[in-house]
């Protein structure tokens, strides 16, 4: 069976010295170094106990060394599990309650909050050629289920607990190769990775992506605004965002008296983890001077499942068609579907998740017998093809009776100059659902809440309209910069009546 380090070994073969990682810590490796900081940790983790088939949980912010532990628990024949480490105890021990690792990886030096997970683990300094690392040894169980799977990615939702995503190296290797051809990358390429590598677009997308090219990957710990445009015009060549990196570092430049973003090496860059809308495309397009590419993807899916390839200037809005090897279909008679044409997205491929780890219901709820993901989204497919998502289903809002999808009431805010970006949530009163807009703006240049009102009067049909526009300086945020709008109305604390 092909695995995921077998990439980083043909790297080693083909171009031992060629750039591998750079991260804000000062590591600077070849993909030779890459191979050897792997085998020293692996050497540590067999040391530990760990054996194949156990799991190595890294409790992560992006660095070198949490790199080479991925390629050192594969090498050890284990399966790993990156999570954030800036997630709460609580959510550290759900995971370690229901994964059963066999020791616990902590990156203290780029993040205090791993360091504190280490500490009330108890956790002991290991150095090597890797770096410095804190290890937690627990319990050895090696799962014979998991001889196939690389990563365990978990889900974590507002209620109850986190859902393990179990997938396969097959998989894993299918999305890298995939994001690598997508984005056309060379092993002249160097990809800005500052999307956490405990979330599926980080680890697979960017980190698999370039090993598999030989490219190199510069790593931010944490996102700034400041940082992503220094690394723009200090020579990186790929983009890999979401939107809410994007306006944000729009809005930097802006602060800094520049509309465009002049990047002299900048070739590629991409949007994904949520719709974009023509007008806030048009900007960004500006603003970097280059075609902005949208895709779809989810854990369950090893990241990317379609991706636009479009030039400058189209209209294209929709997240393109699937990728090759990847079929999508749409149950328009799922919750949410209008019964012809739009309803809930469904897709199938040799990248699908395996299922979730020791839940095997939630696992025949996604999957279908004959092999299809219920993603949860939902969408249409239009006459070329292309693939729309509409919105989250359980994001729908139903007011008066009426299907209110978010991303079409954000797109009409985001048209508005003066707004960064926004969310848009649904409330229960009264029997019915209000439309609730969340909006960031800048401190310095603020619109009066009628004036966007009126706005967006222009734009929506009136059951569309927010009851409520609420402005704010900044927006709950997920590591990714992907906005959490389960925490949106716990901003109000009952301010609204």
């Amino acid at each position: 069976m092909a695995r995921v380090e077998d990439f980083l070994r043909d790297r080693v073969a083909a171009a031992p010295d060629s750039p591998a990682l750079s991260d804000s810590s000062g590591a600077h490796w070849s993909y030779s170094a890459l191979d050897r900081a792997s085998d020293d940790l692996a050497s540590e983790l067999q040391a530990a106990g760990v054996q194949a088939n156990d799991r190595v949980l890294l409790l992560v912010e992006n660095c070198a060394a949490a790199v080479a532990a991925l390629h050192a628990a594969w090498k050890t024949g284990a399966v790993i599990i990156p999570f954030n480490a800036r997630q709460t105890e609580g959510e550290v021990d759900k995971v370690l309650a229901h994964a059963t690792p066999a020791v616990v990886l902590m990156t203290a030096h780029v993040s205090p909050d791993a360091a504190a997970h280490g500490a009330r683990m108890g956790a002991k300094e290991i150095t090597g050629a890797f770096g410095t690392l804190l290890l937690a040894k627990r319990a050895t169980d090696p799962d014979p289920d998991l001889h196939d799977v690389a990563v365990l990615l978990y889900t974590t939702g507002t209620t109850g607990d986190p859902k393990g995503v179990m997938l396969t190296h097959s998989g894993v290797r299918f999305g890298g190769k995939a994001s690598s051809g997508l984005r056309k990358m060379v092993p002249e390429d160097v990809v800005y990775g500052v999307l956490p590598m405990s979330h599926v677009f980080g680890l697979i997308s960017v980190l698999t992506g370039a090993c598999f090219t030989g490219a190199h990957v510069k790593i931010d710990a944490r996102f700034s605004a400041q940082k992503l445009y220094e690394a723009a015009m200090g020579g990186v060549t790929i983009i890999p965002a979401v939107p809410q990196m994007h306006a944000m570092v729009m809005q930097y430049t802006k602060e800094q008296g520049m509309e465009r973003l002049g990047a002299p090496a900048l070739r590629y860059v991409s949007s994904g983890g949520a719709p974009l809308d023509p007008a806030w495309k048009r900007k960004a397009e500006a603003f970097y001077e280059l075609p902005l590419q949208n895709g779809f993807g989810m854990t369950e899916t090893s990241s990317g499942a379609s991706a636009t390839d479009n030039p400058i200037g189209s209209s294209d809005i929709s997240v393109g068609p699937v990728t090759p090897g990847t079929e999508a279909m749409i149950d328009a008679n799922a919750p949410g579907g209008n019964g012809v044409d739009e309803g809930e997205v469904l897709v199938r491929g040799p990248h699908l998740m395996k299922g979730y780890y020791r839940n095997a219901a939630a696992t025949a709820q996604a999957l279908t017998p004959d092999g299809w993901l219920r993603t949860g989204d939902l969408g249409k497919i239009d006459e070329n093809s292309r693939l729309h998502i509409l919105g989250r289903s359980k994001e729908l809002i139903i007011h008066g009776g009426f299907n209110v999808y978010p991303p079409e009431v954000e797109a009409a805010l985001n048209d508005h100059p003066q707004v960064i970006q926004c969310a848009v949530v649904g409330r229960t009163k009264d029997g019915d659902e209000e439309v609730l807009a969340f909006v960031q703006v800048s401190d310095t240049d603020r619109p009066q809440v009628e004036e966007l009102r009126a706005f967006v009067k222009e734009r929506l049909a009136g059951y569309k309209r927010p009851k409520h526009i609420i402005l704010a300086s900044a927006l709950p945020a997920a590591p990714t910069g992907k906005l959490l709008k389960h925490k949106m109305i716990e901003m109000l604390g009952g301010d609204l009546p």
